[in-house]
């Protein structure tokens, strides 16, 4: 059994992405947060698994190709914990803010032979990615979420664990508009940086 989970969260204004207001407006970084949602659906439907979950907080968008199950309350730690405890066998969970990460990638961590955790740390200090062989919540919980030192709090819980630790590459999380203007470069392609686009184009006018 192999499990890809996305988590996510419903693009509100206010609610999401709030670090890129200013230059943009809440109702602009929203509508990026969307997109930015759509592209890590999208290249969650490009890959071979026999499950996908969207863990979400809100009113989920078209779901086509994904099992839906809300988030319950609590610190991300525990949502994250929660969304391992609801699946078995080989488990990857990704959250929504690198719309440029590659289908290929992910695939890599489903299909590989080895056993243990599979880590995929964020320019910021976090991780995008975190993959289980064996999917356990407690491997999550207590974790200190959003600082510069999760990622790193993350992998020692993996290694305490005993678990063999296979590295991901490293990403850029879209947090701030310089690390938004980073992802669109690496991923032109991607209604991200379509979006993007066109709000700078929409406020140099």
């Amino acid at each position: 059994m192999t499990t890809l989970i996305v988590l996510a969260k419903q693009c509100v204004p206010g609610r999401v992405k709030t670090r890129l207001h200013p230059p943009l407006s809440l109702e602009q970084a929203a509508e990026l947060a969307a997109a930015c949602l759509a592209d890590t659906m999208e290249a969650a439907l490009a890959v071979r698994c026999d499950r996908r979950l969207l863990w979400f907080d809100g009113a989920p968008p078209a779901h086509d190709g994904f099992e839906v199950r809300q988030q319950p309350s609590g610190g991300l730690d525990r949502r994250i914990g929660a969304a391992f405890d609801a699946c078995r066998g080989r488990t990857l969970l990704i959250g929504m803010d690198t719309p440029q990460v590659d289908p290929a990638v992910l695939q890599s961590v489903l299909d590989d032979p080895r056993d243990g955790a599979w880590f995929g740390p964020a320019e910021d200090g976090g991780f995008w990615a975190l993959g289980l062989d064996a999917p356990a919540g407690d491997l999550v919980r207590g974790v200190p979420m959003s600082t510069p030192g999760t990622g790193a709090a993350q992998r020692a819980r993996l290694v305490e664990a005993g678990l063999q630790v296979h590295g991901l590459p490293r990403l850029v999380d879209v947090d701030t508009i310089e690390s938004a203007a980073e992802v669109a470069a690496a991923a032109p392609g991607t209604r991200f940086a379509g979006v993007l686009a066109g709000l700078r184009d929409g406020a140099a006018a």
